[in-house]
């Protein structure tokens, strides 16, 4: 049969192509929204599933490492978004996407908005708590920002007007949803802001979609809330519900109601308090008043008003006894003082200083003949170990040696000579005796034979 290099296997077309693929850039980060169909889910986490919109599908994979990730379950049916990079599946030859990420479409959308919203805003400081402003504890002039046909701005109205009914309210409508409405909830509030005749502002609306509150999700909003100098109140939804306005307010409300509470005090509250204030007042009082009475009449009893005269003689008996006391203290302390002082006075006699004088003199001499005595003693000591050190030292001394006849040769080096070996015929010699010194000339040499 014969071989035609045209033709290539299919594995290697497959491969090819799934190289190419995979080398395209614009394959690597792809975005897709579609419909879930054929959805499983494999015993090892692992998702497999068709994406399908009205005319085309892609077959889907998304790995148990990302998958973890999913905040819901996918089901056949539900529209989703999802990123991530088109590859070749080889032994099929058919392309699929390999999902990293995965979201509901439209919530998931909302969803991803709000976070990253949120996220940002955060980052920014508006959420602190250290800046939030206090809410007055009753606030005469409040604005209600809302819709004015609203459920909202019925329970506020009620909730107000039922606990404090001296509170001034001003309604500015706005729109609380749709395209229109984030601009004017903001506009709203800055409004109130250049009036600047209120105590208090609360925004909000009745419950709903996170599509029907998105108006409170958005950054205007967010920020003229946060630029606001009058304290704000968000009263937005239900108590679930949770939108930025709600972080950025300076008070987040659960209900339309609970900004109505927190806004001002129940005036029935006030006026038990004022007249348990009241009681203990007048409770008090009286029991100042009795306690006064009480040492008004122990005074009236006392024994001073009673009897003054006795009173004053027995002050006179106490005049005089401590008068005696007194004296007697300060003549027994005068004798003691006296006392010191003559035992100070002959202490002083047996230390003046001319005696002190004497005696060290005397002393000084004393030491000094000792002294004497002994630097004598040791001068003879150190004299006669001198004389034997000089007496040792002659009967070793070399000139002592030479005087008997020993002498000692240098050769032209001036080096002592030891050995015949150091010399050699017609060199010259200095000879060295205990009386002078010989310059000589060697004539021959002749080394001892050893035994």
């Amino acid at each position: 049969m014969l071989q035609d290099d045209r033709y290539v296997s299919v594995t290697r077309l497959t491969r090819y192509i799934k190289q190419k693929m995979e080398s395209d850039e614009l394959l690597r980060e792809v975005w897709l929204k579609g419909e879930i169909s054929n959805f499983k889910r494999h015993s090892r986490g692992h998702l497999y599933l068709t994406l399908k919109d009205n005319n085309a599908r892609i077959r889907a994979v998304m790995f148990a490492g990302n998958a973890r990730s999913l905040t819901f379950e996918p089901e056949d049916g539900m529209k989703v978004l999802v990123r991530g990079s088109i590859s070749l599946y080889e032994p099929y030859g058919e392309y699929q996407i390999y999902i990293r990420q995965m979201e509901q479409d439209g919530l998931g959308r909302l969803y991803l908005a709000y976070e990253a919203l949120k996220k940002k805003l955060e980052t920014q400081g508006m959420f602190d708590t250290a800046r939030k402003k206090p809410i007055p504890a009753a606030a005469r002039e409040i604005a209600i920002i809302t819709s004015p046909t609203g459920a909202a701005i019925r329970d506020l109205f009620t909730t107000i007007k039922r606990r404090s009914p001296s509170a001034r309210l001003s309604v500015f409508p706005v729109l609380v949803q749709g395209a229109g409405a984030a601009p004017s909830i903001a506009s709203a509030i800055e409004q109130a802001n250049r009036i600047n005749t209120f105590d208090l502002l609360i925004v909000g609306r009745g419950g709903g979609s996170i599509e029907d509150l998105w108006a409170f999700n958005e950054e205007i909003v967010a920020k003229a809330i946060f630029q606001s100098h009058i304290p704000v109140i968000s009263a937005v939804g239900h108590e679930t519900d949770f939108t930025i306005a709600d972080f950025v307010a300076d008070k987040r409300a659960p209900t339309p109601t609970a900004a109505g509470e927190f806004a001002v005090p129940d005036v029935r509250d006030l006026s038990r308090q004022l007249n348990s204030d009241v009681a203990r007042l007048i409770q008090a009082m009286k029991n100042g008043y009795m306690r006064g009475r009480d040492r008004l009449k122990r005074a009236r009893d006392a024994y001073a008003f009673r009897y003054p005269g006795q009173l004053i003689l027995q002050k006179e008996q106490e005049y005089d006894r401590l008068a005696d006391r007194l004296e007697k203290g300060m003549a027994g302390q005068l004798n003691g003082r006296r006392e010191q002082l003559n035992l100070n006075d002959r202490l002083l006699g047996k230390n003046r200083p001319d005696a002190m004088i004497s005696r060290a003199e005397a002393s000084l001499k004393d030491w000094t003949a000792r002294l004497a005595r002994s630097a004598q003693n040791d001068l003879q000591t150190r004299s006669a170990r001198f004389r034997q050190i000089v007496l040792q030292l002659n009967a070793l001394s070399p000139l002592k040696i030479m005087a008997r006849g020993y002498n000692l040769a240098y050769n032209q080096k001036h080096e002592l000579v030891k050995s015949v070996r150091q010399l050699a015929p017609g060199d010259p010699l200095m000879i060295r005796m205990h009386d002078g010194k010989i310059d000589c000339q060697i004539w021959g040499i002749e080394e001892a034979k050893k035994k």
